[in-house]
């Protein structure tokens, strides 16, 4: 097996994990090239939390097992910023935590040199935003939250901000010109159609237009433009196949066509220019399918499939040179 600091020649677009982590990572040449290489991070096994860490070779389409997180967690939230994968909270097998880890890819290598959460708390949301890493909501095994914390990766401290207005777990965030947006999720007691604007130069959350359909762990991405939901769990627990969009322009969301599949814990991501739905629970098993969404046509697509289960974890797109 090639170990991690060797790198791979340029592939072929291929078809994404449901909890995966997408890195840009380049190779020496006159002229730069960029690679989109792929990473499974964590989830949960049929009994137990995961640590697992597994990496995409499209040159050879096959996934290869890289250095695991340090400790097993579960419903972890994973995010990118300056060059790394960050993991923040989640939940072992017996409780939530508050740690946070961080992994290079270059190096193949994790680390928990990284400070806390003020509190424990699973199925955070977290949005990178102007080289900070913002964590919302989540579960703390006994309540849902509304606290908002920016980490400062120069300081690597956290520091409370002000908290949303919905207390708020599993829930959806996107950042699109300039704004916080945070929706859906559930309050502990009901999935939730609520959105909520955070305006940094204010410093205050505002409420939007909800969402046309009350979504718990809905999946989320920015595309063209506009701030895309799809599946997620209803009100009466149901997984959904629904999908739409929300144009800040008109402050307006509106239907687009649903996935060919129910899914609740779907990863939404824009890849290799195009909306991504990629795995996902349809209430009997967990999926391998990826779907891709056209917004000309508004249809979805029949993407290809996984090789491998992630349940609970999280997607990013991560850009190295």
């Amino acid at each position: 097996m090639k170990k991690s600091g060797q790198k791979s020649p340029q592939g072929s677009r291929c078809p994404l994990s449901p909890h995966i982590t997408c890195v840009r990572s380049s190779k020496h040449s006159p002229q730069k090239q960029f690679m989109d290489t792929m990473f499974i991070v964590g989830g949960w096994t049929p009994t137990s939390a995961s640590c697992a860490v597994e990496r995409f070779y499209p040159f050879y389409n096959e996934w290869r097992t890289m250095a695991p997180m340090l400790k097993r967690y579960g419903d972890v939230a994973v995010c990118s910023l300056g060059g790394m994968i960050f993991t923040t909270g989640g939940r072992d097998d017996i409780t939530c935590v508050s740690s946070v880890e961080k992994y290079d890819s270059s190096m193949d290598v994790w680390s928990s040199e990284v400070a806390s959460l003020s509190s424990p708390r699973s199925s955070v949301c977290v949005v990178e935003m102007d080289g900070f890493i913002l964590a919302l909501g989540g579960f703390d095994g006994a309540v849902c939250t509304n606290i908002v914390e920016r980490y400062d990766p120069v300081l690597n401290t956290w520091t409370k901000m002000a908290p949303m207005h919905q207390h708020r777990s599993g829930a959806a965030a996107a950042v699109l010109d300039g704004f916080i947006y945070v929706m859906g999720g559930t309050d502990g007691d009901t999935p939730l159609n609520s959105v909520e604007r955070f305006n940094p130069l204010e410093g205050m959350w505002r409420p939007c237009p909800p969402m046309r359909t009350a979504r718990e762990q809905p999946g989320c991405a920015v595309y063209l433009g506009r701030i895309y939901v799809a599946g997620g769990r209803d009100e009466l627990r149901l997984e959904l196949s629904t999908a739409e969009k929300f144009d800040p322009d008109n402050q307006k969301w509106t239907p687009v066509k649903p996935m060919g599949h129910k899914r609740f814990q779907v990863s939404l991501t824009v890849f290799g220019g195009m909306l991504l739905a990629v795995g996902g629970s349809d209430g009997i098993s967990t999926l391998t399918s990826v779907e891709a969404y056209n917004p000309d046509s508004n249809t979805w697509r029949h993407f290809g499939c996984m090789k491998t289960k992630h349940p609970g974890g999280g997607v990013v797109l991560l850009k190295t040179h």
